[in-house]
């Protein structure tokens, strides 16, 4: 089989890009020939990059040049040209897509329905329904643009608390809804958790589109760590307003005997500094990424994980599994699903500082076997559910399902 993956970005930047590689990896050691479409970056000189097209920021620029760049970064036509080209050329039986708003645009998805190709689109965040990608804004959960009313996100402000990146998004959303661009283009959306699947049910319609269910590949054995049980609850990631960080420092208020560590960078950097200088059981520690990192999670009591906004497959929870590690996470997205609650961890309303700090009191004084076993439990988990393997297989009967 050939396979087209689609995805903006071909250098790897995030966990988005990491998926985006992952699964042409898989596919490529079963046999299938993998076509990678991403946007021209300088100095890039990879297989097919002579196909890939430019992104310009609309962002930049003359007042001019700024509506130019928005108008492609809405319907990028190059992108469509050169998808259409590659198409031709190499003749794919099917195209994968993954993010590719803003930058490629879904008008790539035009050229695979004019060429008769099948396409299917892994949705990892809600920007198929939300035009600022969180169904969040302002320390809350936020569905004001169901039923098409994505004037809200120029009235919340929603993108970024700007007006002009709230506006651009509100036209990206209107135009992409009066095309119908998604749904007509897309044979099957594929989400990782049950919990996007019914929310993007509930915005479009249960019966409007066809979906399945595809979870991002993990390698726990790659990334398995073996340490001891701690007495610290360990929080690692972005530290910005929707994860929730703050809930935490408030839970490590109530509870001044329990220890709290917390890894990360990003914009409440400067508030938790503070918290931390008042707080004796609270240590921030900045950004420490790689083996830094790992010394702090293979010898922490638990993870936690207080988003607050629909997280819908946070990699850090794979990574405390695959450290032995039981997870304390919120009611949110797909979390629950991952996390079980009383079986790889527990689960408690995000908003509710009370009831993370309780939790937190409950797991410290846990014998220390029961934390291991449940650590185990998580460790083989990752190993069966998320190898290569069952990868493979769950993408052969998408696409078999497909091009039937």
């Amino acid at each position: 089989m050939r396979i087209i993956l689609a995805h903006n970005l071909y250098t790897i930047t995030g966990g988005a890009e990491v998926f985006y590689h992952e699964i042409g990896r898989v596919l490529s050691e079963n046999g299938h020939d993998v076509a990678y479409f991403s946007c021209a970056e300088e100095g890039l000189d990879v297989p097919y990059s002579e196909y890939f097209p430019e992104s310009k920021n609309y962002q930049d620029g003359s007042l001019l040049k700024k509506a130019a760049g928005f108008a492609g970064n809405v319907y990028n036509r190059k992108a469509k040209a050169e998808m259409a080209r590659l198409i031709q050329d190499f003749k794919p039986d099917i195209i994968h897509a993954f993010a590719i708003y803003v930058r490629l645009t879904p008008s790539i998805l035009e050229a695979a329905k004019e060429a008769g190709i099948p396409v299917v689109l892994s949705c990892n965040d809600y920007k198929h329904i939300c035009p600022n990608y969180k169904l969040f804004h302002s320390g809350k959960i936020c569905e004001d643009c169901k039923g098409g009313k994505f004037r809200a996100a120029l009235a919340n402000k929603c993108c970024h608390n700007s007006t002009i990146k709230s506006a651009a998004s509100m036209i990206e959303a209107y135009a992409h809804n009066s095309m119908d661009i998604w749904r007509k283009n897309v044979d099957c959306f594929l989400f990782a958790s049950e919990f996007m699947a019914k929310k993007t049910q509930e915005f479009w319609g249960a019966e409007t589109f066809n979906y399945d269910m595809l979870r991002n590949p993990f390698d726990g054995k790659a990334n398995r760590l073996d340490g001891e049980v701690g007495d610290y609850f360990l929080y690692f990631g972005r530290l910005i307003s929707e994860k929730g960080v703050d809930i935490l420092v408030k839970a490590a208020q109530q509870r001044p005997d329990i220890p709290v560590v917390i890894v990360g960078d990003g914009p409440d950097n400067e508030k938790i500094t503070r918290a931390a200088a008042k707080l004796d059981n609270l240590e921030f520690v900045g950004p420490k990424w790689g083996e830094d990192l790992h010394e702090y999670l293979k010898n922490a009591r638990a993870v936690v994980v207080p988003s607050l906004w629909h997280e819908n497959f946070p990699y850090v929870i794979f990574q405390a599994f695959a450290a032995g590690k039981p997870v304390i996470g919120t009611n949110r997205g797909g979390i629950p699903e991952l996390v079980e609650d009383k079986v790889r961890g527990w689960i408690y309303d995000a908003v509710d500082a009370n009831a993370l700090a309780q939790l937190m009191e409950n797991v410290a004084a846990m014998p220390e076997k029961q934390i291991a076993d449940i650590g185990a439990i998580n460790q083989s988990y990752v190993d069966v559910e998320f190898n290569d393997a069952a990868i493979y297989t769950r993408l052969s009967e998408i696409y078999a399902g497909v091009l039937k």
